[in-house]
């Protein structure tokens, strides 16, 4: 089961992170220049600035901490991975795969949660999920990719998507934050159903991804927040640059 925000459990202002950061997703700032002449675009522009949520690494930590995030906060998530890390060094499949229940309950894991990422951690020793090749595959392989891993729905394969492939055309419609924040933008009156987001964002192509950023990005900025810090080495390293 999914849990429903990238961006519910977000950050006061304060440290913002390296100024060199590598945002999600790539063409940020080619998406941006091409949606900004929409209204509600060039609004959240002006009142909000243009979206800073950092690129994730592409390999198990990153998906391992997603499926952390599911049904619990970010922050949550991000302490039982950091107590993860304490026990777990390297945190790799074969040394994951050695750790016994009580040392994950230990950590947080719930028996869901545990069966999950020892699922996942002996696909990737086994070699059946390779995250090279999920770098290089279409959108919708990569997608089928992800959704072959139990305990990887929808939400988690559109997150991963986004903020660790940093693909330009995803739209992560049963997101909560993203459904608010466009209930919002748009005066609609009430929340909308992952249905009627999902057919509302087909409008935003081939920018989806672009779009929901800035979104999210009105939603933190109206309750005065940023985005949600991670640990560190979860962060790809590479230099910001124009264009990406």
């Amino acid at each position: 089961m999914d849990q429903q925000s990238a961006v519910i459990d977000a950050r006061v202002p304060g440290n913002e992170g390296p100024s060199d950061a590598l945002y999600a997703p790539q063409g940020l700032l080619q998406g941006v220049s091409a949606l900004s002449a929409e209204p509600v675009f060039a609004a959240i522009l002006q009142t909000a600035g243009r979206p800073r949520f950092r690129r994730r690494r592409n390999g198990f930590g990153t998906l391992l901490h997603i499926i952390l995030e599911q049904q619990v906060s970010i922050d949550a998530a991000a302490k039982m991975y950091h107590r993860l890390t304490g026990l777990c060094r390297p945190l790799e499949p074969a040394s994951f795969l050695a750790l016994d229940d009580a040392t994950l309950r230990s950590c947080g894991f719930s028996r869901q949660k545990m069966g999950y990422a020892r699922d996942l951690a002996a696909a990737v020793q086994q070699g059946s999920f390779d995250f090279a090749s999920l770098a290089a595959a279409e959108d919708e392989t990569a997608m089928a990719g992800l959704l072959a891993i139990r305990g990887i729905g929808r939400w988690s394969a559109e997150i991963y998507l986004l903020f660790a492939l940093g693909r330009s055309d995803v739209w992560p419609a049963a997101d909560l934050g993203l459904q608010l924040a466009v209930a919002e933008q748009l005066r609609l009156g009430s929340r909308p159903t992952e249905v009627e987001l999902r057919r509302r964002g087909e409008e935003w192509r081939p920018w989806r991804s672009v779009a929901a950023c800035l979104f999210w990005q009105s939603y933190l900025h109206a309750r005065g927040r940023v985005a949600p810090l991670l640990p560190a080495e979860l962060y790809t390293p590479e230099p910001r640059a124009e264009g990406i």
